[in-house]
C-alpha cells in the first residue's frame, strides 16, 4: 500500500496545488485528470493486494467495476463542490448562505458514500469470502483516506 500512498500524494499535490488559482474549466480539468490517474493506478494495486483465486476474480471484477462507476458519481459531486468553493474563494465572495449550502452538500456526499459501501457488501459477499470483503473495503478505505487527506491539505480554510 505504501507505493500507492506516495503515488496518490504526488498526483494529488500536482493536481490540487493550482486548483484554487484556476477558473472553473481549468479546475474541472485538473479534477478529471486526477480522477483518471487514480483510476488507472488503483485497479492494479487492488489486484496486487486482494490475492484472488481465478473463481473469485471472475466474480469480483464486475462488482468492482460497478462499485467504481458508482463511486465516480460521488467523486464528481466532490469535485464540483471543490470547484464551487474555489470559485467563491478566488472571488472572495463566499457568503454564510453559500457556505451553509456547501456544508449540506458535503454531508450529503458523505452519506452517499456510506450508503454505497453498505449496498455493495451483499454483492461482494456473494463473490468473496468475508475476510476478502473486509480486505477490499480496507483497501478502498485507505485509498479514500489518502485522497481525502490530500484534498483537505490542498483546500484552504474558509475565510
Amino acid at each position: 500500500m505504501k507505493p500507492l500512498k506516495i503515488l496518490l500524494g504526488c498526483v494529488l499535490a500536482l493536481a490540487m496545488s493550482p486548483l484554487l488559482a484556476q477558473d472553473n474549466k481549468g479546475a474541472m480539468d485538473s479534477m478529471r485528470i486526477l480522477q483518471e490517474k487514480i483510476k488507472a493506478d488503483k485497479k492494479p494495486m487492488v489486484a496486487a493486494n486482494m490475492d484472488l483465486t481465478d473463481a473469485e476474480a471472475k466474480g469480483f471484477w464486475p462488482v468492482y467495476e460497478e462499485y467504481q462507476a458508482e463511486l465516480k458519481k460521488i467523486n464528481e459531486r466532490t469535485a464540483a463542490l471543490i470547484v464551487a468553493y474555489a470559485k467563491e474563494f478566488n472571488a472572495n465572495s463566499l457568503t454564510d448562505e453559500k457556505a451553509k449550502k456547501m456544508i449540506h452538500e458535503q454531508i450529503a456526499i458523505e452519506e452517499s458514500e456510506v450508503k454505497l459501501k453498505s449496498s455493495f457488501v451483499p454483492k461482494l459477499s456473494k463473490v468473496l469470502p468475508g475476510k476478502k470483503v473486509a480486505r477490499y473495503l480496507q483497501i478502498e478505505g485507505k485509498v479514500r483516506a489518502v485522497v481525502k487527506y490530500e484534498l483537505a491539505d490542498a483546500v484552504p480554510l474558509v475565510q
